[in-house]
């Protein structure tokens, strides 16, 4: 194997009781050339303590005080003090399996530049995980399997924030953590995919991503439903839709109305799909609900469905089908 150094990012806040399991993980992982950039994001426990000692002990171990506050200017300031030819992340509160830099870079030195390594993942908590968590676990899980991710890339983040590695020179090019949009993983992954990236299969478990109910992902307003609806209207409106074709919306939930307003706002004219006859025929942000067989007399239609039951969705597809509209071109689940 290729010799190269894997630069690995990990801000941190307030993660002691974690720490040393993630940071035992990394020491004992079976390829050795590797750095931590470990960025303190104003820690009030003994998180600083605990990476101190660390690295006292392990060279490799850096720590640094964030330039900023939160996860996005920590890891630039974690970047812009890497020194390796991949760069990798890491959260403070998992852990990584043996194999996983060895894994990974395996995968980079076989397929080179213009790749994504990605592992599988396995959530863990001390309470047990929830069904919600089960279902996201193996729906990334099978994507990840096949390389396919980007295929579903409009309905959640299909590569896992603390299980990727790339060159140095392809993050560079997707603009690394210049972006202020957060969720930060999720704007990263659209920008892989923006930039061609391909991602390599992995069947291997890699990565164990601890559940508890004070993650950042949990408590953090950045990690609410309508920055992930921005990012997705943000991108799709940016890489995937045609302004020559009539654009449709499906659904008039939470989602359906948060993508209604914000085309409304933008002035970007839809037709707005509904099966529910008590909002058939009325107006919503100025716009009429209409019934789906509608789609049928639009000329080559562009949907955006929002709807969330799965079994609505399997025969939404199924429409689809019949109609012979296809997948990530004519239509994109955003749920």
């Amino acid at each position: 194997m290729q010799e190269y150094k894997v630069s690995i990012l990990i801000p941190f806040k307030n993660t002691a009781h974690f720490l040393p399991e993630c940071l035992d993980s990394i020491i004992n992982q079976d390829y050795v050339h590797w750095e931590v950039l470990a960025v303190n994001d104003h820690s009030e426990d003994e998180s600083l303590n605990v990476l101190r000692s660390y690295s006292k002990k392990d060279s490799r171990i850096k720590v640094f005080s964030n330039q900023g506050a939160g996860i996005i200017p920590g890891l630039r300031t974690a970047y812009s003090n890497a020194t390796g030819a991949l760069i990798s992340r890491m959260d403070s509160d998992d852990i990584m399996k043996p194999n996983r830099l060895s894994s990974m870079v395996n995968s980079l030195v076989k397929y080179g530049k213009g790749y994504v390594s990605v592992g599988q993942v396995k959530y863990f908590s001390n309470r047990g995980i929830s069904n919600g968590y089960e279902r996201y676990e193996k729906w990334l899980n099978h994507l990840t399997s096949t390389g396919k991710n980007y295929t579903e890339i409009y309905k959640e983040c299909v590569i896992p924030s603390p299980c990727w590695m790339v060159f140095r020179e392809d993050l560079d090019l997707c603009g690394a953590f210049e972006p202020d949009r957060y969720p930060e993983d999720y704007d990263l992954t659209f920008r892989f995919y923006e930039k061609g990236l391909k991602i390599i299969p992995c069947n291997q478990i890699l990565h164990l991503w601890r559940d508890y109910d004070t993650r950042t992902s949990r408590t953090h307003e950045h990690y609410a439903q309508n920055y992930f609806l921005d990012i997705k209207l943000h991108y799709f409106l940016k890489l995937d839709y045609f302004k020559n074709r009539s654009l449709v919306i499906w659904g008039a939930g939470f989602k359906g109305k948060t993508i209604a307003k914000k085309l409304v706002e933008q002035k970007i004219d839809f037709t707005w799909l509904c099966d529910n006859p008590k909002k058939i025929g009325k107006k919503i942000y100025g716009k009429e609900l209409v019934h789906f067989t509608a789609l049928e007399k639009l000329e080559n239609p562009q949907s955006i469905v929002t709807v969330a039951n799965e079994d609505a969705q399997s025969e939404i597809e199924n429409f689809f089908t019949k109609i012979e509209q296809r997948a990530s071109t004519d239509y994109f689940f955003f749920c």
